[in-house]
């Protein structure tokens, strides 16, 4: 087992103190947005070993067999399959989507082979892997999620409508053409994509609907709007004249508790708003955006990836095992997510292991116990389990402080 020292991206929409907090460590007195774990080439965790610290995707690289097992090795490569972060939104994220495994590898291929650098502002595939993820929420999590139904985003435009007329304004042609479109009686999913190329690609007649559409509902009293037209007028705020502020209204509007979890297929438009998650995905930093974001938007090659069909919410399961570990499986074969609480009286118990693993305490301290070693884990300590050591055991440490919660990600079985 190696002890890891991991990496903190300090983008502006992150919290300064959501990350610290979970894990007793002292805030840096900036944004802390996302804690990577794990080898993902452009911010690897590094690991202690006996040599000295050493980057977990090079450790990997070179003990590919030990470190990942026969199986997943073959599966996957000499890489980690998974990476997991902690994630803390103090402001909406971008909307995004994340493309398709076939198109990672052809578009990132196009552009190596077109020679733009891989830290290119224009540059849209970082890697040539597919980025399918879930998000757990640790605390209460705001999300936007794929497409809802179009008659609830037409009933939703139209109350948009309804609002500006109420000023006294003139309501703009731009408004009629989306609530429209999404009252013909073409499939979904292009309704859906024309709604959606009219908001991208309206330029000014965009921005002054939203500025419009911004100031009426501001103006409205706020028991009478729904949460996705106080979505609107938050968005609003922080990303004023942005189209992505009125296609939030065209996606499901998510409320997450602790514990429940979501799950982002390739061609989901999403934006993470508010709240502190655990995010579990494919190792890779692909990410194609839509709006809400002062960066590149490449608006075709954001209509050839994101998928315009409608659909519910897609919630990840949850199953408690026979000794008592929370386990969530989403669709992927990249990972799977477990939870494991332990007080002072706790049996030990097996950590639900396929390959390699990483482990994360958010509360308290455990001895983990594999075949060629053991190591504690306190609070905030995180840790690269390799394949080779499996089983692995949790102990509770009795020390007379807080329960033990911990976190571990492995290969789904």
């Amino acid at each position: 087992m190696f002890a890891l020292t991991n990496v903190t991206r300090d983008y502006p929409w992150g919290s300064t103190t959501a990350i610290a907090e979970l894990l007793g460590t002292e805030p840096s007195g900036g944004p802390e947005a996302e804690l990577w774990i794990g080898a993902h080439p452009d911010s690897p965790s590094i690991a202690a070993t006996p040599e000295g610290p050493v980057p977990l995707d090079r450790l990997i690289a070179e003990h590919a067999e030990s470190a990942l097992g026969e199986s997943v090795h073959a599966a996957f490569g000499a890489k980690l399959p998974f990476l997991t972060k902690l994630l803390a939104a103090n402001q909406a994220l971008s909307l995004q989507v994340h493309p398709t495994l076939e198109r990672a590898r052809e578009r990132f291929a196009d552009e190596e082979a077109a020679g733009v650098p891989r830290d290119a502002a224009h540059r849209n595939f970082k890697d040539d892997n597919h980025k399918p993820e879930m998000i757990l929420a640790l605390t209460p999590f705001e999300a936007l999620c794929g497409f809802r139904p179009c008659a609830e985003a037409a009933e939703l435009f139209r109350a948009v409508g309804a609002a500006i007329a109420a000023t006294g304004a003139e309501v703009p042609e731009l408004l009629g053409r989306v609530e429209m479109t999404l009252n013909s009686r073409m499939a979904a999913p292009a309704v859906v994509r024309k709604a959606f190329e009219l908001l991208v690609q309206g330029g000014s007649a965009t921005t002054e609907l939203v500025e419009l559409a911004a100031a009426a509902l501001t103006g409205a009293a706020a028991a009478a709007l729904s949460p996705s037209l106080l979505t609107v007028v938050e968005l609003a705020k922080q990303y004023p004249g942005d189209s992505g502020v009125l296609v939030s209204i065209l996606l499901n509007r998510v409320s997450l508790e602790p514990g429940q979890a979501i799950y982002l297929p390739a061609g989901n438009i999403h934006a993470y708003l508010n709240g502190l998650g655990l995010e579990v995905m494919a190792s890779s930093d692909n990410v194609l955006r839509g709006g809400l974001t002062g960066k590149h938007v490449d608006v075709p090659e954001l209509l050839e990836t994101v998928d315009f069909a409608p659909s519910a919410v897609p919630v990840v399961p949850t199953r408690i095992t026979d000794l008592g570990q929370k386990v969530w499986e989403p669709p992927f074969a990249e990972f799977a997510l477990q939870r494991v609480e332990m007080s002072a009286g706790s049996n030990p118990v097996p950590l639900v292991q396929n390959g390699p693993m990483i482990v994360l305490a958010v509360s308290g301290s455990v001895l983990l116990d594999s075949p060629r070693g053991d190591m504690v884990l306190n609070r905030g300590g995180s840790v690269f389990v390799p394949a080779a050591e499996n089983p692995v055991m949790v102990h509770p440490v009795v020390d007379g402080g807080a329960d033990a919660v911990i976190f571990a990600v492995t290969v789904a079985a």
